[in-house]
């Protein structure tokens, strides 16, 4: 991505190669520590500068890592691997890197999705993990829930080849979901510049197309069930926003049989961007989940 790299205080960054691509990565808060750090993993449609408030909040207590998912931000854009198993990689590829064994883990969104495959696919990799305003691998489609159908009109016009890449460069559809939705209006207009501007180049724009057709495949292996053996172990708390206008709560069911500690804490004054709209929340779940 061609631009600047805002400026947050105590946040510094670096490139690293992981996984085969080299990885904008925004880090804070104190290296020596014996604690696991936090890995945060951002969704669609920002990038690293979406953790900025619960990093100010945080980088006292906790060494914090927020990289650019592959396509994203400041980060490679390959032209592949735009998916959840490949960005799952991705983040084993730069705890690597990076000499760490475990980390704790936060993900929104797409980063939500992420963590949560991480802890089924790499469990001796997170220690506890939160995921936000995302569905789990066990969700289990029903009639009623095919009623919901509306909340993803974004995911197919962005799968749709042609449609997805234009209506990302002119910046509508981006700019659309980051103001629709909120209990709030948690985003300032440089904000969502910031955003929109992002995914303006091709490349950058076919990641996400990409990601979006992978969507419609994730959905699918939601109904055949393509996850009902793998099991979760690692500890991890949902939060969930209830008033999400992208994904609905009811994907929320059908966890239990397949997760040893999964607890979820829906939030009825949140949208789906609970992380801008509720950062003390979020920060205070993560120090109460996470100790410290």
């Amino acid at each position: 991505m061609s631009g600047e790299i805002p400026e947050v205080e105590g946040v510094e960054h670096r490139f690293v190669e992981a996984n085969g691509i080299r990885v904008h990565v925004a880090e804070a808060g104190p290296r020596g520590s014996t604690e696991p750090p936090i890995l945060l993993l951002h969704g669609w449609p920002q990038h690293w500068y979406m953790w900025r408030r619960v990093i100010a909040a945080l980088r006292q207590s906790f060494r914090l890592m927020a990289p650019d998912l592959r396509g994203f931000g400041w980060s490679e854009a390959p032209g592949h691997g735009y998916d959840g198993e490949t960005f799952v990689a991705d983040q084993v590829g730069l705890l690597d890197a990076l000499g760490i064994d475990r980390a704790f883990v936060i993900g929104h969104d797409w980063g939500g999705w992420a963590a949560l495959l991480l802890g089924v696919l790499h469990p001796d990799r997170v220690e506890r993990a939160i995921a936000c305003n995302t569905p789990h691998p066990w969700a289990r489609p029903t009639p009623w829930l095919a009623l919901e159908a509306w909340r993803s009109w974004y995911a197919w016009a962005i799968a749709t080849p042609g449609l997805g890449r234009r209506a990302l460069e002119s910046g509508w559809i981006t700019r659309n979901i980051l103001t629709h939705g909120n209990v709030r209006d948690p985003f300032d207009g440089d904000e969502i510049g910031l955003y929109v501007d992002s995914f303006r180049e091709r490349s950058r724009a076919d990641a996400i197309a990409q990601l979006y057709r992978y969507y419609q495949r994730a959905f699918r292996d939601l109904a055949t069930g393509r996850w009902r053996e793998a099991r979760l172990t690692v500890p991890t708390l949902v939060l969930f926003g209830e008033r999400d206008r992208y994904i609905s709560p009811k994907l929320l069911d059908g966890y239990e049989p397949h997760a040893d500690y999964m607890r979820v804490e829906v939030v009825p004054d949140s949208g789906h961007f609970i992380v801008a709209e509720k950062p003390d929340l979020v920060t205070a779940r993560a120090r109460g989940f996470f100790g410290g």
